[in-house]
């Protein structure tokens, strides 16, 4: 993992002169839903607004705010060990901060901003505030592919996990320990 300063989760971590990740704020949500869309409409993946506002969590929830926009989001939230929201629906309540798994559920970047490491670089920041806010395990499904890309932070494909359908075929289930 790329080290980083240990800052709380709701103050602005500067990357760049251009680059910040803070914690998302409600005036956010139009931004999100458009990378959201742009990301996944064309493979059948996108939730659109209502399902994307019901993972929101305090203090586990992150933009990527590059040159005064938002450039990328991640989402996450408290969910139950080996199990995944359905991207068909929204969740029916609050998360409940009970569980001690830190759920990664949506990462997208900007085109304008991916191969630059900010999808880790967010990941890296949810490691830290998942440490300070004691959750035990980050999990997350890897669509497309990108478990490739997860595996060497540290998460670890959990092949035996049965995932909704709404992922597609080629989602993988991946979870670390926050240690």
């Amino acid at each position: 993992m790329t080290s980083q300063p240990v800052t709380a989760p709701d103050a602005p971590l500067i990357l760049d002169p251009d680059v910040v990740i803070r914690p998302l704020a409600e005036d956010d949500w139009d931004a999100i839903v458009a990378l959201e869309a742009d990301a996944y409409t064309e493979d059948g993946l996108s939730e659109g607004r209502a399902a994307l506002k019901s993972r929101y969590f305090p203090g586990t929830c992150f933009v990527i705010e590059h040159e005064g926009r938002v450039g990328g989001y991640l989402l996450a939230l408290p969910y139950p060990p080996l199990t995944s929201p359905d991207l068909s629906r929204a969740e029916e309540g609050p998360a409940s901060p009970a569980s001690r798994n830190l759920h990664a559920h949506d990462l997208v970047m900007a085109k304008e901003l991916r191969g630059r490491g900010l999808g880790p670089r967010l990941l890296t920041h949810l490691l830290h505030a998942a440490r300070e806010l004691g959750f035990d395990h980050i999990s997350m499904v890897a669509v497309r592919g990108a478990h490739v890309v997860w595996a060497p932070l540290g998460y670890r494909p959990h092949p035996e996990v049965e995932l909704p359908s709404s992922y597609g075929a080629n989602a993988v289930y991946m979870s670390m320990e926050v240690g």
